[in-house]
């Protein structure tokens, strides 16, 4: 009966062989009608409570339950918005084995989708916000790009594709010894180099559009001072700014997870996604548009009549790598896998915490 039962969990760990009710460890809400509807009767929960008594040191599931009041039969047949925390956790290393056994060719071009949807959503932020600060402050005017920005990481979560910085909570996988350290590096190092071709391919086809001459020059402007700010930051602030970004870009992904529908998971992705972007924190992969943008439009005339020319010859491919990709990716990789992944295999997965949340911390 348990291994045909949608509310009973098995799997192996480190400590050994796991299983337990989903239903009685969680506490959630249950009525007679519905447990004899699954077929969940006295004699099979007798069983389940053996099997997790042998486990975990106590059985948690009844061998009665009593008959529900109408407040607790109506609880029991809502649906769930979303998933608690420790089945996020289980989602996020299933993922990541499906990840790791993704094929080649298709793990490339599902890359190259992710790094062009992040510079779809970096042109969407570039063009809205090229003079909103004029009409309703720098305050508001980061929200409402960070807002715009959100468009990148809702195509690759709905649309599919894999992006290196989401990629970064195969780490969760790693530790829950379901994908090896090899899987998770050959993963990033296809992903990154694929997401970067994807970002250049939108530069080039946004360069060759001519669209970043529109509003008299506006968007050039835009373009090249964000670029200028970029590649001026020092190695640390770039560094820092990379971990601040992804632990909030993994984040998004998380919640993205634990969504039912559309919407659910389209607003737990534009709440972080609008929050590192009006901070100011650095993500490498959205950076693969904008520094080269900035060197594609630097040679202009727009560009050379409204900037010095010591702040278009800072802009470079050495600034964009030295200044810039190198430490924001190194610091998105922390960000990730030590601020979510880690910190979330360790509070909901590790076998003595998983443990210590069946049996109430007895």
């Amino acid at each position: 009966m348990t291994d045909k039962c949608a509310f009973w969990n098995e799997y192996d760990s480190v400590a050994g062989h796991i299983c337990y009710c989903e239903l009685a460890a969680f506490n959630r809400p249950v009525n007679a009608n519905f447990l004899k509807a699954i077929g969940c009767t006295p004699e099979k929960r007798v069983e389940c409570m053996k099997s997790m008594e042998y486990v975990v040191g106590k059985g948690l599931v009844p061998e009665e339950l009593p008959e529900p009041s109408a407040v607790s039969t109506v609880a029991s047949t809502q649906v769930l918005s979303c998933d608690p925390p420790p089945e996020i956790a289980r989602t996020i290393v299933g993922s990541s084995e499906k990840k790791a056994a993704t094929a080649p060719t298709s793990l490339i071009m599902l890359a190259l989708l992710a790094g062009a949807y992040i510079a779809l959503g970096a042109v969407l932020f570039t063009i809205v916000t090229n003079d909103l600060s004029f009409y309703i402050g720098d305050g508001l005017s980061r929200l409402v790009g960070g807002i715009s920005f959100s468009l990148g990481l809702i195509l690759v979560i709905l649309g599919g594709a894999e992006l290196f910085t989401g990629n970064n909570l195969l780490a969760a996988g790693f530790l829950d010894k379901k994908i090896t350290g090899r899987q998770v590096l050959t993963n990033w190092f296809w992903v990154y180099l694929f997401n970067f071709a994807g970002a250049l391919l939108v530069v080039l086809l946004f360069y060759y559009s001519g669209l970043w001459k529109a509003n008299d020059g506006g968007i050039t402007a835009r373009i090249v001072n964000i670029a200028a700010a970029k590649t001026s930051l020092t190695w640390s602030e770039a560094f820092f700014r990379g971990i601040l970004c992804n632990w909030l870009v993994c984040l998004a992904v998380w919640i993205a997870a634990a969504g039912k529908d559309a919407i659910s998971k389209i607003l737990g992705i534009m709440i972080p996604i609008a929050a590192f972007v009006a901070a100011g924190f650095e993500h490498s992969i959205a950076n693969m548009f904008f520094v080269p943008m900035g060197i594609m439009v630097k040679g202009s005339e727009i560009a050379q009549g409204l900037f010095a020319p010591a702040l278009l010859q800072g802009i470079t491919w050495q600034a964009f790598f030295i200044n810039n990709l190198v430490p924001v990716t190194l610091g998105n990789i922390i960000g990730g896998v030590v601020f979510v992944a880690a910190a979330y295999w360790t509070c909901y997965l590790r076998p003595s915490t998983h443990r210590n949340v069946l049996t109430g911390g007895k």
